[in-house]
C-alpha cells in the first residue's frame, strides 16, 4: 500500500476504501492496514530517520520497493516497541528479497541494522547506542538501472 500510495500519488485511506490495493494474496489485514496508515502519518520523521542512516543515499535515489520496505520497518522500529526490532528486520529482509532487486535485502539490512542500534537503551548507562555510519552498497534502482 505504501509502494501503491507512491505510484499513484493516492493516501493510504483513498487505497483501503476504493479497495485498490493488489488482492493478490487477499483482503490486507487489520494489523497491515494499521501499519500502513501509522507509517503514512509518520512518513516526514520516518524519512527523516532513513535519510540520517543511509550514507551516501538519499531517498529519491533509492529504489521504489527498497524505500517502501525500509519506511514501513522504521516505522514499526522507532511506533511499535512490543515487536522485537529482531523480528522486523528479518521480515524486512525477506520482503526486499522477494520484491527488491539483487542488493536489495543487504542494503535494508545495513540500513535497518543501523537505525535499530541506535534506539536500543544501554542497560548499563541508560544512554541511547549510537552506530557509527557504515558505507551501504548501492541498491539496483527499478527506474533507472543498475545504480
Amino acid at each position: 500500500m505504501l509502494y501503491q500510495r507512491e505510484i499513484t500519488g493516492d493516501d493510504v485511506n483513498r487505497i483501503l476504501a476504493e479497495s485498490s490495493y493488489s488482492d493478490e494474496d487477499g483482503e490486507p489485514s487489520e494489523y497491515s492496514r494499521r501499519l500502513a496508515l501509522r507509517a503514512e502519518e509518520h512518513l516526514s520523521e520516518i524519512d527523516a530517520e532513513i535519510e540520517g542512516t543511509s550514507e551516501n543515499w538519499s531517498l529519491i535515489r533509492m529504489p521504489f520497493v527498497d524505500r517502501n520496505i525500509l519506511r514501513l520497518a522504521v516505522y514499526e522500529i522507532l511506533f511499535e516497541p512490543e515487536v522485537p526490532d529482531s523480528v522486523v528486520i528479518n521480515e524486512a529482509i525477506e520482503m526486499a528479497k522477494l520484491y527488491g532487486g539483487e542488493d536489495s535485502s543487504k542494503f535494508v539490512n545495513g540500513v535497518l541494522g543501523k537505525i535499530a542500534l541506535r534506539h536500543v537503551e544501554d542497560d548499563s548507562a541508560g544512554q541511547v547506542v549510537q552506530a557509527e555510519p557504515v558505507e551501504q552498497t548501492d541498491p539496483v534502482d527499478e527506474n533507472e538501472g543498475v545504480q
